[in-house]
């Protein structure tokens, strides 16, 4: 019997071995396979993100350089100043644009008939008389001598010279003629047409012509729409986190705040630009398109992450920092303002500038305010009609010419750059200045 019983139990035990075993190779081949999983889905992130920023790259570094070609100007005193008073009214009323046209039939002078002529002056931009212009005004004494001017050409001379045109495609696909490619072979001989770095972009506002519109505007219009956003949120923010972190009571009406505050968070963001526009617009009157209500309807939408980034940083502050200042004879705000506060502050610095990033971005809320508008000027002041960088992609985006392409690109390369510069701001002042406890 003694002998009999090991032999009786050592199967089934030998079987629950084989079970767990087989079972730990499923499991450890199941691990395999999930983390093969999880790098091919990490991997397939990265490539796409990758691509398409190469994308944006690839189509925007272009729009950074403009070409353009050198033409001997003549500044006739006839045409000019024909009195020879080198009055500032009289000299900004004279017709630059028949000079330039001039310097291209001397140029060519082979190039006969209307259609040709058309054909031959649209090789420079109708913003190169405002470049004579600027010229003679700085410089009264260019009046009745030629000079070697290098002016800035059309969008599509510029995509042409780029090689965003393809010219090896048949005539009647191409948006330039034969005749254009002889022009540009002809000036590249003579070394009369280069590519410089188009300042103009940063500093011009929105144009009609694509050669001659530039972020200025945009980039002008977002800094006052984001200074009140950030004036008007950050401290209402940081007020309210503080409030319902340290000082108000727990109840119903404070669990209610908080299920709000992270609802709103969570809410669509063209619901702040109806309110903007019922409520700022419609009922209070205050001006379309201009950067006070764009930071208005823009730090409600960003007033609920600040106070949830705010109370987060509130909650990370050990009880016993409160503890040791109450200790030693602290008021409730003293212990607050002089201990915890400044304790929270990097983590609320850190919520405040993802938020900001937050408003960079967003379109919808101004759409509905009226930032869509044309602007062409640059804003001057808070109450200027102007547009947000965000709106202005949105609206060369949906321009039919080629060269806003390459525009938009540029335009959505300097925005990545504004966003990753404040999100790398936010992770710089989280280390250097956040306390681990």
């Amino acid at each position: 019997m003694s002998n009999g019983t090991p032999s009786s139990a050592g199967p089934p035990r030998r079987r629950v071995l084989d079970a767990v075993t087989g079972s730990l190779s499923r499991r450890y081949a199941s691990e395999r396979r999930f983390r093969l999983l999880g790098r091919i889905a990490v991997l397939s992130g990265l490539v796409f993100v990758g691509s398409l920023f190469l994308s944006i790259i690839l189509n925007g570094y272009s729009g950074f350089f403009q070409t353009y070609v050198k033409l001997p100007v003549a500044f006739e005193q006839e045409a000019l100043d024909p009195e020879g008073k080198r009055d500032r009214a009289a000299l900004a009323t004279a017709d630059y644009g028949a000079l330039v046209k001039k310097s291209l039939q001397a140029a060519f002078p082979d190039v006969s008939g209307r259609s040709e002529l058309r054909e031959l002056y649209g090789l420079v931009s109708s913003g190169a008389e405002y470049q004579l212009l600027d010229m003679v005004e700085a410089d009264p004494s260019v009046i009745g001598t030629t000079r070697d001017v290098w002016l800035i050409t059309s969008d599509d001379f510029d995509m042409l010279y780029k090689g965003r045109i393809d010219r090896d495609v048949p005539e009647s696909d191409r948006r330039v003629s034969d005749r254009v490619l002889g022009w540009l072979d002809a000036l590249e001989k003579q070394g009369a047409i280069e590519t410089r770095f188009n300042w103009s972009f940063f500093t011009n506002g929105d144009s009609r012509e694509p050669e001659l519109a530039g972020i200025g505007g945009a980039v002008m219009g977002s800094f006052y729409t984001l200074l009140v956003c950030l004036v008007i949120a950050f401290p209402i923010g940081v007020a309210a986190a503080v409030y319902l972190e340290e000082f108000a009571p727990k109840n119903r009406l404070t669990d209610l705040i908080e299920v709000n505050i992270n609802n709103l968070a969570a809410v669509p963001s063209i619901v702040f630009g109806l309110l903007g526009l019922a409520v700022l617009i419609n009922f209070f009157g205050m001006p379309r398109s201009a950067p006070v209500v764009g930071g208005l309807v823009l730090a409600l939408m960003v007033l609920p992450t600040i106070i949830i980034a705010g109370r987060a940083s509130l909650k990370s502050v050990p009880p016993s920092i409160r503890e040791a200042a109450l200790g030693v004879g602290a008021s409730k705000m003293q212990t607050v303002f002089h201990h915890v506060l400044p304790l929270a502050m990097p983590g609320m610095m850190t919520g405040m500038i993802i938020g900001m990033a937050h408003a960079l971005g967003e379109t919808a809320p101004l759409l509905m305010i009226g930032m869509v508008a044309f602007v062409v000027d640059v804003p001057r002041g808070f109450f200027d009609p102007s547009t947000l960088l965000p709106v202005q992609i949105y609206l060369w985006a949906d321009s039919p010419e080629r060269a806003f392409v390459e525009k938009t690109a540029a335009a959505i390369i300097v925005l990545l750059a504004f966003l990753i510069t404040m999100n790398a701001l936010a992770v710089f002042l989280r280390r250097r200045f956040e306390r681990r406890w």
